[in-house]
């Protein structure tokens, strides 16, 4: 077989390792055939040209060492998909990069910045670690956070480390915790907020999340760390990873988060980027886990960027 960086021009037949164990099979096509849609990848399972030990296979299997999986001939452009800027991204992400070994990295992760692009975005974290580290051949989000929310977040180097990472995330194995400044002043110093919630999606299409009986269960440790005149500063530690679980529970409770536009107060929100804070106020200030194949516990803290801490210092007590 032979192949160039601008086509694949004959069947590939790739045999599983143990790194690429576990991952969906559409997920392993979309990585190794940059530069094709993924309406071509799934139009290819419907026609059967995917095949996994010569069978004909649905796009969700999860790959098993040793799989055989049959990538059938097709072009791909020469040009990249998505135009990324390496310099740029370079010294935005890997100044921010607060741990890293040879299966996972943890990175301060920029307000602003989705984890990964999608949705009218050319590129988020995920995408832009990918370009800024060519060698890094397994590169994956563990988790995920919100576009405006800054602090911690995991990044699988390896898939046997995604997979011991997920299982991690599933269950209660992971410390993870918050600092969110409250609108109000919120008196107690410990308050266990335990609130079902639901997905509900607007006709607008933006995503909401409600407090629902019939949602899934929510839990969210609120600690009183700081007091002002009209706000409060928490932290937040989370029991269960709900999408949006800080923001909600905290707008439930009758304290939004300070700039949270889409669960908060529009009028107190305007004050608020009068005031300089032009962001949420919602950061992932530490997440600590030990992995079930090492002794290392490893426990990485990020500090509280500049327009956050300097935000606080304006504010009257």
């Amino acid at each position: 077989m032979e192949t160039n960086k601008q086509s694949h021009l004959a069947v590939e037949l790739v045999k599983i390792d143990s790194e690429r164990a576990g991952q969906r099979l559409d997920n392993f096509l979309i990585a190794k055939l940059k530069g094709i849609p993924k309406s071509r990848i799934y139009k290819m399972f419907r026609k059967g040209e995917v095949r996994v030990n010569k069978g004909r296979i649905k796009p969700q299997y999860r790959l098993l060492e040793g799989d055989v999986v049959r990538v059938p001939p097709v072009r791909v452009s020469a040009q990249p998909e998505k135009e990324i800027s390496v310099p740029f991204l370079k010294d935005k992400l890997e100044s921010r990069v607060l741990y890293e070994d040879e299966r996972l990295l943890v990175l301060n992760k920029p307000s602003g910045m989705a984890v990964h692009g999608g949705s009218g975005l050319s590129y988020g974290v995920i995408e832009a670690l990918r370009a800024i580290r060519p060698d890094c051949h397994h590169l994956e989000l563990v988790h995920r956070l919100d576009k405006e929310t800054s602090g911690c977040l995991v990044i699988a180097k390896k898939r046997s480390a995604l997979r011991a990472l997920h299982e991690l995330f599933r269950g209660d194995g992971v410390n993870k915790r918050y600092l969110a400044l409250l609108v109000g002043q919120f008196t107690q110093k410990y308050q266990l907020i335990d609130l079902p919630l639901d997905k509900n999606i607007r006709i607008s299409g933006e995503r909401m999340v409600t407090v629902s009986k019939d949602g899934k269960p929510s839990q969210t440790e609120f600690r009183l760390k700081r007091s002002f005149a009209d706000f409060t500063l928490i932290e937040a530690k989370l029991r269960t990873g709900r999408t949006h679980q800080i923001r909600v529970h905290a707008a439930h409770t009758g304290y939004p988060l300070a700039g949270d536009e889409r669960y908060g107060v529009d009028v107190v929100n305007q004050k608020l980027r009068k005031l300089g804070l032009k962001r949420l106020f919602l950061h992932s200030s530490r997440i600590a886990f030990k992995l079930p194949s090492s002794e290392d516990y490893i426990d990485v803290e990020a500090p509280l960027d500049s327009d956050l801490a300097n935000f606080l210092e304006k504010l009257p007590a």
